[in-house]
């Protein structure tokens, strides 16, 4: 007697199924940590401002500029009096390097080929984290940076060479200061500097007080 039902078939589901299965799920949970990992930080509220000094050398005088279409809160540097070409660029602050290396393309403006082709970016560049989530950036610097990522710096170290090399038409330093994932007015020696907004030119003038480490 028949019930009117087909046979089963036996199941053949492959035994690696279910391992790539579970493979799957602690790669996805692995992804999920380590976004948790990086996020969290992020979202704790900021330390108190660093007391960045100009990261320039102690005593000079430089111009601050900034220009329609450079992005609010970024400061280009450059020097008063002198060759801007191979000025040394200074830590602002205590912190570890967490980038040194090349930003977009390095172009061709060199001092011997200051009218070279541009290139891409930010060229030769340093970043430095400062701990409670600050962050300063160097932009635009002459040669590959005096520094390494990992490595800790004072307030006042050398990191390279002023210079022109990415999206650049001149020698100068660009340099921002960053609290987490937003970028702020900069300050030196506790002031602002003034530079807020990229809807209009300005220009400044200040000297650096970037004369010794500060605890």
């Amino acid at each position: 007697m028949t019930t009117g039902r087909p046979p089963r078939t036996p199941s053949h589901r492959r035994p690696g199924s279910r391992a790539l299965r579970i493979l799957l799920a602690l790669v996805a949970v692995a992804a999920v940590l380590g976004i948790a990992v990086l996020a969290v930080p992020m979202l704790r509220p900021a330390g108190p401002r660093p007391l960045f000094q100009m990261p320039v050398s102690c005593g000079e005088t430089w111009q601050l500029s900034t220009y329609p279409g450079h992005d609010d809160y970024d400061v280009d540097f450059f020097p008063i009096e002198g060759e801007a070409w191979g000025r040394p660029v200074l830590a602002s602050a205590a912190g570890t390097v967490t980038v040194a290396g090349i930003n977009g393309s390095l172009g061709g403006r060199t001092p011997e080929n200051p009218d070279g082709p541009r290139g891409r970016g930010g060229g030769y560049w340093v970043k430095i984290d400062h701990g409670g989530k600050w962050e300063t950036q160097y932009l635009h610097m002459l040669e590959p940076p005096l520094v390494a990522v990992g490595q800790k710096v004072a307030q006042g170290d050398q990191l390279g060479r002023l210079g022109s090399t990415g999206n650049s038409g001149a020698p100068h330093l660009h340099y921002e200061q960053r609290r987490g994932w937003d970028k702020v007015e900069t300050y030196f020696d506790g002031t602002a500097s003034g530079i807020t907004t990229d809807e209009r030119e300005q220009i400044l003038r200040r000297v650096s007080n970037n004369c010794s480490a500060v605890s």
